[in-house]
């Protein structure tokens, strides 16, 4: 492993202060491995063998259910998922695919659950981990519940411009439809969201968009503290799944 990844792998919050001996018996045994895009890395309802961690690429969480799709999240580097289906020895509750080529670190999940009754810090880290996990899922709740639509794509709009450099222009970095998925949207309501969201200043060809005035769109969008946490949601934050 290379040493920028191991100094990736160090500021997640599930190793931050741990035992040296804690972190690298975890990553010892455990799989580096490169996936093209498009790869089913776990399937939703089958049991979870291995801790995800995602060094490079973009991975696709989702969910199905009486023939509907949704996309839960979407996770660039640095950030682990299904972490509650490894600690509960349980099943997955949504399936995971990558949506570029992606550098995935597979830690084994019996040895995270060793690793637990071993060392106090660790225990701890996991706890962190967890909660905040836990706060993030409620503002996506409170977001898809209090929001309509055209409101969660202007803010998911303003939270991309800013992390791409802030100068009034982004780059959609998936297909147009997984972004619907995310957002709770058909395809054809995100396309009427764009339209509806051309009188604040938003202008779309492809996947490139243009913001005319950011502060016109933001007072359209009325982000908030107890929904929006001011980080984009790809990629490049340490974030995780609580439900697993």
């Amino acid at each position: 492993m290379r040493a920028e990844d191991i100094e990736k792998l160090k500021c997640l919050k599930i190793f931050r202060g741990v035992m040296e001996n804690t972190f690298q018996r975890a990553i010892a045994p455990s799989f580096l491995q490169s996936f093209p895009g498009g790869t089913i890395l776990l399937e939703e309802s089958k049991p979870a063998d291995f801790l995800y961690i995602v060094l490079d690429g973009l991975v696709e969480m989702s969910s199905s259910a009486t023939g509907e799709e949704t996309v839960i999240e979407i996770l660039g580097p640095v950030n682990l998922f299904i972490l509650a289906a490894v600690l509960n020895n349980d099943v997955c509750l949504q399936s995971a695919r990558t949506l570029t080529p992606a550098r995935i670190l597979m830690v084994p999940a019996t040895l995270i659950r060793e690793l637990l009754g071993e060392d106090h810090d660790f225990m701890r880290a996991v706890v962190f981990e967890l909660a905040s996990a836990y706060r993030r899922t409620v503002k996506e709740l409170k977001n898809q519940k209090l929001r309509r639509g055209t409101e969660r794509l202007a803010n998911w709009l303003l939270r991309e411009e800013r992390h791409q450099g802030g100068d009034g222009r982004l780059t959609i970095p998936y297909e147009k439809r997984i972004l619907a998925a995310y957002l709770g949207m058909t395809a054809e309501n995100l396309s009427r969201g764009f339209s509806a969201l051309s009188t604040h200043g938003v202008h779309i060809k492809g996947l490139q968009v243009d913001i005319a005035d950011v502060a016109t769109l933001a007072a359209y969008a009325r982000p908030s503290p107890l929904i929006d946490d001011g980080e984009p949601h790809f990629p490049g934050t340490s974030r995780s799944l609580v439900d697993g």
